[in-house]
């Protein structure tokens, strides 16, 4: 059996996996971390955060975030192109005009894939996503961390893909 070697950023969003929105006019902590540490100018959990989140998470891992990290489709210009998906990389979702941005930990049983992100159900959540949404692949141009296309299986029961992020 083969070892998935977890990249830091990774590791890094797998322990905010659980956190959620408040209600109301409080932020969550790691919400309102990755606000604060991303330099936005806007304190709230309401506005779509997945970039946000994201961004601070590549930060924290010592890489560089897109400049317009806050905007989903920004991500398409970031990093190296991918063709396939690969364990931890960025992947960039149609959501109408806009977008949703993750990091790919797996594939289910039917063939979806397997989404580590923010602003998944207002948390961070490993969740499943139609492949036909996406609109592109990215990896970090520097990185010592191998590419690894053979994704980990999760099981069934997973629930229906996400079609609407908030």
């Amino acid at each position: 059996m083969r070892t998935i070697v977890k990249p830091l950023w990774v590791e890094i969003a797998l322990n905010y996996l659980g956190q959620k929105e408040i209600p109301g006019k409080k932020t969550a902590p790691f919400i309102e971390k990755a606000l604060v540490l991303m330099g936005a100018w806007w304190r709230d959990d309401e506005t779509p955060w997945c970039g946000v989140g994201l961004g601070a998470v590549i930060r924290m891992a010592e890489l560089n975030p897109p400049k317009a990290y806050y905007r989903a489709r920004a991500w398409l210009d970031w990093g190296k192109k991918l063709a396939l998906p690969a364990y931890g990389c960025v992947v960039i979702f149609e959501r109408g005009g806009a977008g949703h941005v993750g990091l790919v930990v797996g594939v289910d049983t039917r063939n979806r894939l397997m989404v580590l992100g923010g602003n998944q159900s207002n948390a961070v959540t490993i969740a499943p996503f139609d492949p036909s949404r996406v609109l592109g692949y990215r990896w970090p141009l520097d990185t010592h961390y191998p590419l690894q296309y053979n994704l980990p299986k999760y099981g069934e029961g997973l629930g229906a893909s996400s079609k609407n992020e908030k």
